[in-house]
């Protein structure tokens, strides 16, 4: 398995290694001592694993857990092809307002950590596209919270002619800057506590 960091503090992409026979296909998407030599400690306890599949178009996020308690992320793509985007919403970080990509597919088979604090949204790009991930926490409603991922300001690399598909709550959500000046996002410091915290 292969790691590099992405263009957010924190947030890493990982590629395992690929085995195919006449059967078929085999591989790890996740594996400890890679995680653990990327990022200096392993994985967190998981307290929740999620599952959705997706209609090509479909946008979800931008999503992030009010912190504390906070949220991270460890995300695959077992079928069809996604997007995958981190954006650091982490008042005080280094890479504040900034995002970066991965393309999840059935080809490389890669996997995104997205560390506590930093949103989370993907962009489905086939039919009957299925994320899975693991999360350190698990889902209370009130402390979930959404950014518009259709804010000008990020540039997300969204559906063009109006294909975008997103639920109610996500047209409805606020931009970056809208929700900093309500004090709606995330401190560093603080998600680096939690983070400090949750991986031991």
């Amino acid at each position: 398995m292969t790691s590099r960091p992405l263009a957010i503090a924190g947030a890493h992409e990982f590629t395992p290694t690929v085995f195919p026979d006449e059967r078929g296909l085999f591989l790890a998407p996740f594996q400890e001592p890679a995680f653990t030599q990327a990022l200096g400690h392993p994985l967190f306890p998981v307290a929740q694993s999620n599952h959705s599949r997706s209609k090509r178009g479909v946008v979800r996020g931008i999503h992030y857990t009010r912190t504390p308690p906070g949220t991270a992320k460890y995300v695959y793509c077992p079928t069809g092809r996604a997007i995958d985007i981190a954006v650091d919403i982490r008042v005080g970080s280094p890479t504040f307002g900034q995002w970066d990509s991965v393309l999840l597919d059935q080809e490389h088979y890669r996997a995104v950590y997205l560390p506590v604090g930093v949103g989370h949204a993907f962009i489905a790009l086939e039919e009957d596209t299925v994320m899975s991930y693991l999360l350190s926490d698990s889902y209370i409603a009130h402390n979930e919270l959404s950014l518009s991922p259709l804010d000008p300001e990020l540039g997300l690399p969204l559906p063009q002619n109006g294909e975008a598909i997103l639920s109610a709550r996500d047209q409805a959500a606020p931009t970056l800057a809208q929700a900093h000046e309500q004090g709606l996002l995330p401190s560093y410091t603080e998600c680096l506590r939690v983070q400090e915290t949750t991986h031991h």
